[in-house]
């Protein structure tokens, strides 16, 4: 029960309790609900982080471009991280989003050689 405790007491709760994050789901409310929501943060807490799970993405993606357009954010940081979850099958870890970094940054060269290549 103590060691129970003690890694209870290390956890890092104001990481996931952030005050200026919202999680998004892509189900439960309209994209606009979030986009409001996201300006009343900005003007509470001067930033807003947006956070999504899953097919979620696409809307924080979208939240933050209509931001953006209308000079009400600026985009400061894109962080991705993978989740373990147990193949219930084969009874093994599985990694999802795996090289994701490396998959857009070879995405951003291809498209920075295209650009280049229709300025020639």
């Amino acid at each position: 029960m103590e060691e129970i405790t003690e890694g209870v007491n290390n956890m890092n709760i104001v990481d996931s309790h952030k005050k200026n994050r919202i999680q998004v789901s892509n189900t439960k409310k309209p994209l606009f609900f979030y986009v409001n929501l996201s300006k009343r943060y900005m003007q509470q807490y001067n930033e807003v982080e947006l956070s999504a799970l899953g097919m979620a993405i696409a809307t924080v993606v979208t939240i933050a471009e209509i931001l953006k357009k209308t000079g009400l954010a600026v985009e400061k940081k894109i962080m991705t991280s993978t989740v373990e979850m147990k193949d219930e099958s084969r009874g093994r870890p599985i990694q999802k989003a795996k090289n994701f970094d490396e998959l857009m940054a070879a995405a951003a060269l291809e498209r920075e050689a295209a650009e280049g290549d229709e300025q020639s």
